[in-house]
């Protein structure tokens, strides 16, 4: 476990060494005013019919509110189905204790991690009596921030910060501490979320003395059928993204799939035909270790994943001329010279491989390898007249004799 980003959502947990090392994430500019929590209506690129027809999962838990009502107000389809629950720690006092020794030792270094964190750690220590022994300690503590957000959290309490990540990761907060001396120093570490043993197994070999407060843990969510739920749309083709604001959300959503024996499937299909939308390198780092290529945008910011992602399913939306018309299918939706229609998801599995061969003959077998359900030369034949009916020019498809089928293009 190498890091985390700051992204105003979950704090993120995960190795990033595979993606950051390897540069196996597809990281873009998400463009101006993609810091914001959502470039809305004011901005450039905004149309409330930018999403209509794409089917977007959604696996955050704390502000997936945002998340959603942004590709909702795009005209998408969203599922919701958060992964990870954040929760509190201190039931048994284990917070509690953890402040008392961090207040006992006055540590010389503090490292804050997240705004979100450090701002639950001081009104856990207010509520137990604690909060003015907390800040006096902290106040002689050189402070160390991963990123602009964590940073406000340390300045709202009345502290100052003396430095801040490159990165905004643990790792890189860790290289900070590390370049200006740990050794014979007593460092404390506000954790988010996961303990990152690595992180801390550096600073104890560089001979500091590492104390640790955990405001907060994640865990699996307990609706499980909602994960099992999108699990089986993103298997059978039923979403076109997934965004992922923390590597253990994409950790927990593998491990149901695994217990649910659909791992491998699921895998295949982020490969294959649904975007991974990860915030940033370290939550994408659990996608690259499964040979998943997420797309990543180059600020971690909430409004960069939303931007990035609907800039990239519009522009990876499939587009070809036809005999009648231009042809783009849009998510669910085929829109054919002007004319919308909204497809089944076996018509849609079908009508997604004859417009990926481009007017190219199409077996049966293969048409049937596409689909969500088995189905033998029958069945695919029904599946293609259901298809021609639902589009708004039947001909579009095509029938070769003995062969299969072909898309209706200009030969």
């Amino acid at each position: 476990m190498t890091g985390t980003e700051a992204s105003g959502f979950e704090a993120t947990g995960g190795s990033a060494a595979g993606a950051e090392a390897t540069g196996a994430v597809r990281t873009a500019s998400a463009g101006p005013g993609a810091d914001g929590p959502d470039p809305d209506a004011a901005s450039p690129g905004f149309r409330p019919d930018q999403l209509v027809g794409f089917r977007i999962g959604v696996t955050s838990d704390r502000r997936s509110e945002d998340l959603i009502a942004a590709f909702e107000r795009r005209g998408a389809d969203v599922t919701h189905a958060p992964t990870i629950r954040m929760r509190g720690v201190d039931t048994e006092g284990v917070l509690e204790e953890e402040t008392r020794a961090i207040v006992a030792a006055r540590p010389d270094v503090l490292l804050a991690t997240t705004s979100y964190g450090m701002r639950r750690w001081l009104e856990a220590a207010d509520a137990a009596g604690l909060g003015d022994d907390l800040t006096d300690a902290l106040s002689d503590a050189r402070i160390l921030v991963r990123g602009p957000k964590a940073r406000g959290a340390v300045r709202a309490a009345g502290l100052d910060d003396h430095g801040m990540s490159e990165r905004e990761t643990t790792t890189s907060l860790v290289d900070l501490a590390l370049r200006e001396g740990a050794a014979g120093r007593t460092v404390a570490v506000q954790l988010h979320g996961f303990t990152d043993p690595a992180q801390l197994q550096r600073l104890t070999d560089a001979g500091a003395t590492v104390l640790t407060a955990a405001p907060y843990r994640w865990s699996a969510h307990e609706d499980s059928a909602r994960v099992l739920r999108l699990i089986e749309a993103i298997c059978c083709g039923g979403l076109d993204a997934v965004t992922f604001t923390s590597a253990p959300a994409v950790e927990a959503l593998f491990t149901v799939a695994e217990a649910a024996g659909r791992l491998d499937e699921l895998q295949a299909a982020f490969r294959e035909t649904v975007v991974a939308a990860a915030v940033g390198p370290v939550t994408a780092a659990p996608l690259v270790e499964a040979q998943i290529l997420p797309i990543v945008p180059d600020r971690f910011r909430m409004g960069a994943l939303i931007r990035l992602t609907c800039e990239h399913l519009e522009q990876s939306a499939p587009r070809i001329d036809t005999d009648f018309g231009p042809l783009e299918l849009r998510g669910r939706h085929a829109l054919l010279a002007g004319t919308r229609v909204a497809l089944t998801p076996v018509a849609l599995a079908l009508f997604r491989t004859l417009v990926a061969a481009e007017g190219a003959t199409v077996a049966r077998s293969v048409l049937a390898a596409a689909a969500p359900e088995p189905l033998d030369d029958h069945a695919v034949d029904v599946a293609i007249s259901r298809l021609r009916q639902a589009l708004p020019e039947p001909r579009l498809v095509a029938t070769v004799i003995k062969r299969g089928f072909r898309l209706s293009v200009p030969r």
